[in-house]
């Protein structure tokens, strides 16, 4: 690979510098993941279906059944390859609609951890940070944080510890998961 210049108004010659050659050896990556609407109103799910469609750049049609979990709602599952940072593009698409119940995965990918969003209309959106094995890894600041915030009441320490590893999310999703077993699986992949 020779080098290569541009030229100045002066008429001189000079290299394009690192961001041009940085540019020239970008490798593309891609990772893959899943995001679960547990529980979406019917006049909610075309919505959902253009948002998702937004973020990964292709249409998207989920294949919609009932929510015996909650009667009157509708679930979905998609898994998708798409880049680093989809699941929070994903997660931020969803999280304003406070009728919804979600997840959203990413795997680990070179240079990303993965990432798992949960959203739920009395709780919120949570946030975590996954290894290569699934666990949640808890940045330090965080854990000094709670234990601050816990000034040595064992009691609050394990509140915020079970915060931290989204525990309340797990605790309102986990009847939604286990109605949503065997539900059909689409694979989307992000148009580049």
């Amino acid at each position: 690979m020779g080098l290569r210049c541009i030229e100045t108004p002066g008429g001189t010659a000079r290299p394009l510098g690192k961001a041009h050659l940085a540019k020239s050896l970008e490798v593309s990556v891609t990772t893959r993941g899943v995001l679960y609407i547990h529980s979406a109103p019917p006049a909610l799910c075309p919505h959902i279906e253009w948002a998702v469609a937004g973020v990964l750049g292709a249409r998207v049609s989920l294949d919609w059944i009932p929510q015996s979990a909650s009667p009157g709602t509708w679930r979905a599952e998609l898994s998708w390859y798409a880049e680093p940072g989809t699941a929070a593009k994903l997660a931020s698409a969803l999280r304003g609609w406070h009728l919804l119940r979600f997840e959203v995965t990413e795997e680990p990918s070179a240079g990303c951890e993965g990432e798992r969003y949960s959203g739920t209309p009395t709780l919120g959106l949570f946030r975590a940070v996954t290894g290569v094995n699934g666990d949640i890894l808890i940045p330090e600041d965080r854990l000094r944080a709670a234990m601050l915030r816990a000034a040595g009441d064992e009691a609050t320490l394990e509140e915020e510890l079970q915060i931290l590893l989204g525990k309340p999310w797990d605790d309102e999703l986990e009847s939604f998961r286990y109605a949503g077993e065997g539900a059909p699986v689409r694979w989307l992949h992000q148009v580049v």
